[in-house]
């Protein structure tokens, strides 16, 4: 199968050459000020938020400006922990990390995503948020993990980086929690080659979301509280990324059109064939990713050599390892220090390598395709054509 770029690089075009070159003829890269400032990430925002179904969003750096951005919003710092799944890009622990706080760790179900019923277990008396994550473009179940952070007093954050796009029960992630987290970096739905989107319905939230991304300042107070302003930092989107970004967004739904379609024809004649991944919500996932889930590693390895043999390109997801086996989450290791903020509290923080059981039996048994919104008919029967082989082979 020809190799293709990832779906909203795979989108770039003259639409973006141009959105990005009016912002230099008009010398005013600088979202807020300038000689003839377009207003490119305002735009971004507002089409954004509207597509969303949220009141409000806000254009930053990347994806990890966004969850931290999201964090400081929920003042969240020193002396609190927060739950992130086990399966996840090292990225949602790492802003947990650098917010000051420590991340603790929620098992996952056969969707790979958090399993809402594991939430409670990982939560104690310093807990204050809980972070889900959509992996690869499949939902979580939100309305299940929104019930029990509730009953648990906990903030929800959902960092959506890989999975912009998708919904549950109808409605679009990012708008379930309290805050919401997008990243618009090169392997993303839609990208500017970095950046990031912060979401909130709460004013006073978002207020503290703007505040903190822009060194305290409030530049434009329309509709939000006037809260008092406090210490942040500088995570401004550019009027350039806006501009990238505003375009991609305008392609969201051609690229989200082509990725289901080339998913469903996928899964319609492998169904059956190959055991797949647990989804939750067949009309909600943003179909980035064919995943396989075999019953055991040593048949996913044989099926992965077998697929690679006929020139499709796979691999198992985070080598098969939950997230806090990263050796400096698990080994606690931080550029502060004392390796803060893992020696605030009275007792130490434990990670254990079997302390999410079902990640670890999970996760290694996963095999994915990454799809494209380029992929031909031929593609997809390539691809089909090479599963039904290798399960002929290795099933």
């Amino acid at each position: 199968m020809k190799a293709y770029p990832n779906p909203g690089a795979s989108m770039l075009c003259r639409e973006e050459a141009e959105a990005a070159a009016q912002v230099l003829y008009a010398q005013s890269p600088f979202r807020y000020y300038g000689p003839n400032v377009l207003g490119k990430v305002k735009a971004f925002e507002r089409d954004f938020a509207a597509r969303l179904g949220a009141a409000h969003a806000l254009g930053v750096t990347s994806g990890t400006a966004a969850l931290v951005v999201a964090l400081k919003a929920c003042g969240i710092g020193p002396g609190d922990k927060v739950i992130v799944p086990a399966c996840t890009f090292i990225a949602t622990p790492g802003a947990v990390i650098c917010a000051g706080a420590v991340p603790v760790f929620c098992d996952i179900d056969e969707s790979l995503n958090m399993d809402p019923a594991a939430i409670a277990k990982a939560t104690d008396r310093y807990t204050k948020a809980v972070i889900p994550v959509p992996i690869l473009g499949v939902p979580c179940r939100m309305d299940e993990i929104m019930v029990e952070a509730r009953r648990l007093g906990l903030l929800v954050i959902e960092d959506v980086a890989q999975s912009m796009g998708c919904s549950y029960k109808g409605r679009a992630c990012g708008a379930f929690g309290d805050l919401g987290a997008f990243s618009l970096q090169q392997h993303k739905m839609i990208t500017s080659g970095e950046g990031g989107v912060v979401t909130a319905n709460d004013p006073a939230l978002f207020e503290r979301a703007v505040r903190y991304h822009d060194q305290g300042s409030l530049r434009e107070p329309e509709g939000l509280p006037g809260g008092e302003a406090f210490v942040g930092q500088n995570y401004r989107m550019s009027e350039l990324t806006g501009a990238v970004a505003g375009e991609q967004l305008r392609k969201l739904d051609c690229i989200l059109d082509s990725l289901r379609r080339v998913k469903r024809a996928i899964k319609d004649e492998l169904r059956g064939v190959v055991p797949l991944r647990r989804v939750d919500d067949e009309a909600g996932d943003a179909a980035n990713t064919f995943m396989m889930l075999f019953p055991d590693v040593p048949t996913r390895e044989k099926f992965e050599a077998a697929l690679k043999a006929r020139g499709i390109d796979c691999g198992c997801l985070y080598g098969g390892r939950p997230v806090y086996m990263q050796p400096q989450i698990f080994r606690q290791r931080t550029a502060e220090r004392d390796n803060f903020p893992f020696n605030q509290f009275g007792e130490p923080v434990v990670y254990t390598e079997d302390m999410c059981p079902r990640a670890v039996e999970i996760m290694p048994r996963n095999l994915i395709i990454a799809l494209s919104p380029l992929m031909t008919q031929a593609d997809t029967e390539e691809v089909i054509t090479a599963c039904k082989q290798a399960a002929r082979e290795v099933l």
